[in-house]
């Protein structure tokens, strides 16, 4: 549901994936490994010479929140946490590559990447749950936040979902969106209605 009040402000609301973690890529949803020194600079590059931001909103997460701790140090732009943003928990195939599950089964984690709310990770997060927690974060972000420009640092799944929401795609084809680390997409709420102003851009 789109916030739909009168005389709403616009509100511009950043979202930025971390960098790469320590042991590159691999399902990572509540396992909480920090940044390695290449994520560090892939977070500082993407945001480097722009703080037009009056709050970041982070997960707790330490690939998250260490970053946007440091910025909020560096700027004086203040900085909280939002435990709804953390990343969807992929139980059993938690710190494990995609290799080594397709190695074993691919026929599940092909299953999972055509329609994951219907193939979860054995023991992982119910779809429902990661996504009534996300739209909940979100929609407080909007209310409370009206006429703001926000930064929100999370995880590729808690911004597809964003995004996702915004665009209408459902939540079975939102795997087929690239988001790199650190990549960075703008959302606008105009008189109530959110549009999506750019995804993986450069901030400008």
């Amino acid at each position: 549901m789109q916030v739909k009040t009168d005389n709403l402000k616009n509100t511009t609301i950043d979202l930025i994936r971390h960098g790469e973690p320590e042991g590159g890529t691999r399902f990572r949803g509540w396992k909480n490994d920090p940044l390695s020194a290449k994520g560090w600079q892939q977070m500082r590059q993407a945001t480097a010479g722009h703080t037009p931001w009056d709050l970041i909103i982070t997960s707790p997460l330490v690939r998250c929140s260490a970053f946007a701790e440091e910025l909020s140090e560096r700027t004086g732009i203040p900085v909280v946490k939002e435990d709804r943003l953390k990343e969807i928990g992929f139980g059993q195939w938690e710190g494990r590559t995609s290799d080594e599950l397709y190695a074993e089964s691919p026929e599940v984690l092909n299953h999972f990447w055509r329609s994951p709310a219907e193939n979860p990770p054995p023991g992982g997060e119910p779809m429902i749950l990661f996504q009534s927690r996300v739209e909940s974060a979100w929609q407080d972000i909007q209310i409370h936040h009206e006429g703001r420009h926000i930064l929100v640092v999370a995880h590729g799944g808690v911004n597809r979902f964003i995004i996702g929401k915004v665009l209408g795609i459902p939540i079975r084809n939102l795997f087929r969106m690239e988001y790199p680390f650190a990549g960075i997409s703008r959302i606008r709420v105009e008189e109530g209605y959110a549009r999506l102003v750019f995804h993986c851009g450069l901030l400008g």
